[in-house]
């Protein structure tokens, strides 16, 4: 919370997370004070804050009006936060998983996107564009333990997928001999010809008589 004197606090308001919110995720409950930072003018940005798994907002009394506003901000994103997407740092720590699984997983389908999202990086001209998810999709997920079966599928796949490599590998070289084989075979077939033709004319010299 903001340092202020307690006698100063004499307007607060307190909103619980529900855990269909949050998914049980601490990274996701702080995305989530972000998002209702990101939603309040700049003067109240930092007089709400996230404790014990609520969103406390704190005020002066002499700023009632400015408070009132803020409640009734917090309060309505608050009626649909359990359908707020959710972001890639959040589903890495919601299903437990590297970042490395999440674009695999998202290029090949088995991670639905539930859409882009650009946003301007603080103090920067540069902006970013990612993906984000569905929290019920990613509730989904974690509940059928999905993550442990992808995981064991990549596991299978990259087994084939070297025995596969060897295999080409494999085959490569044979050709390669085989090729050089055949090379050769056709250098020695060119020489024993050269000796021939040279013999016969060796012969019709009448050196042989």
């Amino acid at each position: 919370m903001p340092k202020r004197d307690t006698q100063d606090i004499e307007v607060l308001n307190t909103w619980t997370l529900p855990s269909k919110a949050t998914l049980g995720s601490a990274v996701r409950a702080h995305g989530i004070l972000l998002e209702m930072r990101a939603r309040l003018p700049q003067s109240s940005k930092k007089l709400i804050v996230l404790e014990a798994g609520e969103l406390v907002l704190s005020m002066g009394a002499d700023a009632r009006s400015e408070f009132n506003a803020a409640v009734g901000i917090v309060s309505a994103a608050m009626a649909d936060i359990e359908t707020l997407p959710v972001i890639p740092r959040e589903i890495q720590d919601i299903l437990t998983i590297k970042p490395s699984e999440r674009h695999r997983w998202l290029a090949d389908g088995r991670l639905p996107s539930a859409g882009t999202r650009t946003v301007r990086l603080a103090g920067r001209a540069k902006q970013i564009t990612f993906h984000v998810f569905d929290p019920r999709v990613v509730e989904d997920i974690l509940d059928r333990g999905l993550v442990d079966e992808w995981r064991e599928d990549d596991i299978v796949a990259a087994a084939d997928n070297r025995r596969r490599a060897a295999y080409k590998a494999k085959l490569t070289r044979s050709l390669k001999k085989s090729s050089k084989s055949a090379t050769s075979t056709q250098a020695d077939k060119d020489e024993a010809t050269a000796r021939l033709s040279d013999w016969e004319e060796f012969g019709r010299d009448g050196l042989l008589r």
